[in-house]
């Protein structure tokens, strides 16, 4: 089991910035892929972006490219969205997931939350114009 617990999110106006994070506990030594998505209310569940765990290779979605930017902090297990230059259609739910790796997945599964096996409760964040 491994369990997500994310923070960070807030009330911030149009081109602020928030960091958000999500500390991993648990068998994190089983962990793949971390990825941040986004749910805003009557829409979807909506990548954001996907880091390997233990490569680090990591893929933003065009939406948050140049904006958000993911890191780590291996000794707390914990890893952080930087977002910056934040927009009103940011205003969302923000979840951290993690999965644990199929023999028969590709990196670019990642990019949907099918691919997931745990997840946090989520933060909210709204942006004011």
């Amino acid at each position: 089991q491994v369990q997500l617990v994310e923070s960070g999110g807030g009330l911030v106006q149009t081109g602020g910035s928030l960091r958000l994070s999500c500390a991993a506990s648990g068998r994190t030594s089983n962990i793949v892929m971390m990825g941040w998505f986004r749910q805003a209310p009557g829409k979807e569940r909506e990548f954001n972006v996907v880091f390997h765990w233990r490569g680090g290779t990591t893929s933003y979605a065009d939406s948050v490219k140049g904006r958000f930017t993911i890191s780590r902090d291996n000794a707390k297990n914990t890893v952080y969205l930087e977002m910056n230059s934040l927009k009103q259609e940011d205003t969302a739910v923000y979840y951290c997931a993690a999965g644990l790796g199929r023999p028969d997945r590709f990196f670019s599964d990642y990019y949907s939350a099918d691919a997931y096996d745990y997840w946090g409760q989520g933060t909210q964040v709204t942006v004011s114009s």
